[in-house]
């Protein structure tokens, strides 16, 4: 599979599947897509964890600075990742999430390398996020993207399902 990223940049990625091509572009927070994967996404994260654990507000057209979609050839949404900013020079990382059928064929790996890139471009230098102690996945995908482990920041101190990470780009 190629993914192609709106810059040009293409990766490619050896699944074994049907050939394809997937594409990362900005789109509206709002966004029947965005909200069908997020809707996905807190489903299993409510099961997973027998209810909603997420502490703090959760992100909103508002106050997410970028959004993220990726789709597939045929246009079908594959994942999604968002920016909110935190001030200064840092932002947070939230709402990635690739469906389990998507999974295992670098989709997220090029959604985060994108937030990354659109991080820079707005000359935000430290991204940090957090997952849970449950989600042995992103924590790897994370870790091998080059994020390390940091105490509990904001709404996340006190939160017994929060890992924290953070990565300094540039």
């Amino acid at each position: 599979m190629t993914l192609t990223a709106p810059t040009g940049r293409t990766t490619r990625v050896l699944d074994g599947r049907e050939a394809g091509s997937v594409t990362v572009d900005v789109a509206d927070w709002d966004s029947h897509e965005g909200e069908t994967l997020r809707a996905a996404q807190r489903a299993e994260l409510i099961a997973m964890y027998g209810g909603d654990v997420e502490p703090g507000p959760k992100p909103s057209a508002s106050d997410v600075s970028v959004f993220l979609l990726a789709r597939g050839a045929g246009g079908e949404p594959l994942g999604c990742g968002a920016l909110r900013h935190l001030g200064g020079q840092l932002a947070e990382i939230k709402r990635m999430f690739v469906p389990r059928i998507h999974r295992g064929r670098g989709i997220s790996r090029l959604i985060l390398s994108r937030l990354e890139d659109q991080a820079v471009a707005r000359g935000w230098t430290v991204l940090r996020l957090e997952t849970g102690p449950q989600q042995s996945e992103a924590i790897g995908l994370y870790a091998s993207a080059g994020y390390e482990p940091i105490p509990p920041f904001g709404h996340y101190v006190g939160s017994e399902h929060s890992l924290c990470f953070e990565r300094r780009l540039g």
